[in-house]
C-alpha cells in the first residue's frame, strides 16, 4: 500500500477507500486522447482491474494528445490498447490490466461491462455513447459521459435511478447541439487532460462511495475562460430510462461500415470474427504492394490506400472514396 500513501493520506478516501478502489473494476470505453488520461489516472490510483477497449491503432498525429504513446508504437502501428498496457505495466505491475482489441458494437457491449462497477465513455462516437447509455441501464451500471471540442469538454456522471436522467435526456435538451467534430474544429490537448481528469475524479468518488458525487454536467472551455455546471433534467418520456426502449443495445449484427472521426478512414467488421493467418495473406498480398506485420496487425499498402487488418478480420482503410469503395477493396485484397 506504500504507493498509495499520498492518495490514503487524503481523508475522503483514506485506506479504507483505497481497499474499495483496489478492489473495484472499470471499463474504459476508448483509449484515445481521453481514454489515455482515464487509465494513467485510475492506474495510478489503484483500480485493482482495468479492461480497455478499443478498435484503432497509434499513428503519427495521435501523439499531439494521447499521452501513453510514443513514436516507436506509431512505426509499429501497435493497437492503441496494447500500447497503452505495454506503458501502464511499467507504472503498476500490482493490478489487472486487460486491453481489448475490437470494435465496440451491439454483439459485445454485455461482455465488455459484464462484471464492471463502472464504465468510462472515452469515445468520439455518438452511437457508441447511446449504445453504453442503454446497455448500463438495462444492467444498473454506472458510467460517466465524456466529450471534447476544441478547447471545450464536458462531462456527466449516469447513475442508476429511477430519478436520474441517463445520456439520451441530455441529447433530447436544448442546449445539446453538436456542429462540428475534432477533424474539422481541432482539438487541444489541454482540453483532453483537463476533462478526463474531471472524469476520473468523479471516478474514484464513485468508486469509493463518497456523498460528493456530481449531479449536474460539467462544462469547461480552456480558451475563452469558462465553467460552468448544467442541471439536466430527466426527460418525462425518455424512451430509455422512463420505458426501457433501446434502439442500439441488442440491435442484430451482421457485417458493417463505419467512418472514422479525423482519419479519412473507413472501418468495415465482417459479420463474424474470423482468425486471419497472417503469413499465408502477407505472401499472397506481397504481389499487389507492400506487406509490414506486427504482432497484432497487417499492413498492406498499394499505392493509393492502406489496409490495416486485424487478426478477426476487422479491417481500418485510409483513403477510401466511401463505403462502397472501402467494401470493394475489401473483397479484392482481403476477401474474408
Amino acid at each position: 500500500m506504500e504507493r498509495y500513501a499520498r492518495q490514503m493520506a487524503f481523508s475522503y478516501i483514506g485506506r479504507e477507500g483505497q481497499i474499495k478502489l483496489l478492489q473495484s473494476k472499470v471499463t474504459i470505453i476508448g483509449t484515445g486522447a481521453l481514454g489515455t488520461v482515464c487509465a494513467n489516472n485510475l492506474c495510478r490510483a489503484g483500480v485493482g482491474h482495468i479492461r480497455m477497449a478499443d478498435r484503432d491503432y497509434v499513428e503519427l498525429n495521435n501523439l499531439q494528445r494521447q499521452t501513453l504513446f510514443t513514436e516507436e508504437d506509431a512505426r509499429q502501428r501497435l493497437p492503441k490498447v496494447i500500447a497503452a498496457s505495454n506503458h501502464l505495466s511499467g507504472v503498476n505491475s500490482e493490478i489487472t490490466l486487460e486491453p481489448v482489441i475490437t470494435d465496440v458494437n451491439p454483439s459485445n457491449i454485455e461482455r465488455l461491462i459484464g462484471g464492471s462497477d463502472l464504465v468510462l465513455d472515452a469515445t468520439d462516437n455518438r452511437e457508441i455513447r447511446m449504445l453504453i447509455n442503454e446497455a448500463c441501464h438495462a444492467y444498473k451500471i454506472p458510467w460517466i459521459y465524456c466529450g471534447v471540442l476544441g478547447a471545450q469538454g464536458m462531462t456527466m456522471n449516469i447513475l442508476p435511478g429511477d430519478n436520474n436522467p441517463c445520456l439520451n435526456c441530455f441529447y433530447a435538451a436544448p442546449a445539446y447541439a453538436p456542429a462540428h467534430t475534432c477533424s474539422t474544429f481541432g482539438v487541444l490537448n489541454m482540453i483532453t487532460g483537463a476533462i478526463a481528469s474531471a472524469q476520473t475524479a468523479e471516478a474514484v468518488k464513485i468508486l469509493t462511495g463518497s456523498d460528493s458525487v456530481r449531479r449536474e454536467l460539467l462544462m469547461m472551455e480552456l480558451w475563452d475562460n469558462h465553467i460552468s455546471m448544467i442541471e439536466i433534467k430527466k426527460a418525462p418520456d425518455c424512451p430509455v430510462c422512463v420505458h426501457g426502449r433501446y434502439g442500439y443495445f441488442g440491435k442484430a449484427g451482421g457485417s458493417y461500415m463505419t467512418g472514422l472521426c479525423g482519419s479519412g478512414s473507413v472501418q468495415v467488421v465482417p459479420a463474424e470474427p474470423v482468425k486471419v493467418d497472417f503469413a499465408a495473406l502477407a505472401k499472397r498480398l506481397e504481389k499487389a504492394g507492400s506487406v509490414h506485420l506486427n504482432q497484432y496487425t497487417l499492413l498492406f499498402d498499394d499505392g493509393r490506400h492502406e489496409i490495416t487488418l486485424f487478426s478477426d478480420g476487422r479491417a481500418i482503410i485510409k483513403n477510401a472514396i466511401d463505403e462502397n469503395n472501402a467494401k470493394s477493396l475489401y473483397t479484392e485484397y482481403i476477401g474474408i
